[in-house]
């Protein structure tokens, strides 16, 4: 799956957004390596279709941000935002911003719809379900696998995602210890805005 072009001949819609789901999953479980900096500085955003202009300017941006970058130069960056010592500049689990606390009533209730979908944690996983690459990466499934439908994936992201995702990548646009996730950020919070509006056309 390649979730970088946005040339809407090339690919279909739904593999469009799943590359991008997938995309924020991957720079959100860790920093970028060599790989995915060079993908990101080959980023050719569409500026054709007027209501996705925001979205062309924040590919854009990605692809500035990651131009010059190192494999390994935002490994600092990543840990002062998702880490910390004790904890980083953000806390992005769904549990922390619809609630306050981590492992709250927001997490039970994602296992459970999860468990409904056939989906579960990986033993080699330690993070919780809420985090924000995790729910991501269960968008991606979704808008990929044949046997969801669109209703699913309005009742997930709804439920799971509208309530909190896009105030979390605007926190990340604007974090003290944001550089490059700035431009994360970015993509981020004008994607959620995009599938909002995508979520509420009628089928």
């Amino acid at each position: 799956m390649n979730p970088l072009p946005l040339d809407k001949d090339s690919l279909s819609e739904n593999r469009l957004r799943a590359g991008t789901y997938a995309l924020l999953a991957g720079l959100l479980a860790a920093p970028p390596n060599a790989a995915m900096l060079q993908r990101l500085s080959g980023i050719e955003a569409a500026e054709k279709v007027s209501q996705r202009d925001a979205m062309a300017a924040a590919w854009a941006g990605l692809k500035l941000a990651a131009a010059h970058l190192r494999a390994g130069s935002t490994n600092a960056e990543y840990q002062a935002l998702f880490i910390g010592l004790g904890r980083g500049e953000l806390v992005p689990y769904g549990s922390w911003y619809l609630t306050g606390f981590l492992m709250e009533k927001p997490l039970g209730n994602l296992r459970r719809d999860l468990a409904a979908l056939g989906y579960e944690r990986q033993d080699a996983v330690r993070e919780p379900e809420d985090h924000a690459a995790a729910l991501c990466e269960v968008m991606a499934m979704l808008i990929m696998d044949d046997a969801m439908s669109l209703t699913e994936q309005r009742q997930f992201f709804a439920t799971h995602m509208e309530p909190w995702m896009e105030p979390f990548f605007s926190d990340l646009e604007g974090a003290t210890s944001a550089c490059f996730y700035r431009a994360v950020g970015r993509l981020g919070r004008e994607f959620m805005r995009l599938e909002k509006h995508y979520m509420t056309m009628p089928v």
